[in-house]
């Protein structure tokens, strides 16, 4: 396994039971598209890392804090988020291109890894079950404590002053503090 990941980020070549047969290395996926100026062993993640960070130099940068063209400002930070997207999406090409090549080779890794999401999504949605179960035990409790109170009708004097009256004396008298 660690020779596929090396060839994969250093932009070397894996060896001969890196790549399989009929199928392009790993590093030729992520090597840096030809005709622009980059070194000569700069990969797919090399580019995002600096184009990410190009994008975060241009909003910080001084030149545009002082800038007063705000077309220029706006033309020069597009110009690096596009650069960014560009990158991302083709490294995200180069993973959905390795995911489908796992597919083809190793389709019970794929079941696999349904099969523990599912796990995974069944544990989640368990969990927020017994939450709720919790709370609805909970408001069930107080409802039935509030039913209990109202049955008692024989207790409750006539007249709505009599009423507050009688509400009241179920409330707990403050502490005083000494």
């Amino acid at each position: 396994m660690a020779a596929p990941l090396g060839g994969m980020f250093s932009g070397q070549l894996p060896g001969p039971s890196g790549a399989p047969p009929g199928l392009p290395g790993q590093a030729s996926l992520l090597q840096a598209t030809p005709g622009a100026p980059r070194s000569s062993n700069s990969t797919l993640v090399d580019e995002l890392e600096s184009s990410f960070e190009a994008c975060f130099a241009s909003l910080v940068s001084q030149d545009y804090v002082n800038g007063t063209d705000q077309e220029e400002i706006r033309t020069g930070v597009d110009q690096c988020i596009q650069k960014f997207l560009d990158i991302a999406r083709q490294t995200e090409c180069f993973f959905l291109q390795k995911r489908l090549q796992l597919s083809v080779q190793k389709p019970e890794q794929v079941i696999k890894e349904d099969v523990s999401e599912l796990r995974n999504e069944l544990q989640r949605k368990d969990a927020l079950v017994q939450k709720h179960l919790t709370k609805l035990r909970h408001w069930q409790q107080v409802l039935e404590d509030i039913n209990v109170q109202h049955k008692k009708p024989a207790e409750i004097p006539q007249g709505s002053l009599a009423y507050l009256e009688q509400a009241s004396a179920n409330i707990p008298a403050p502490l005083k503090q000494t």
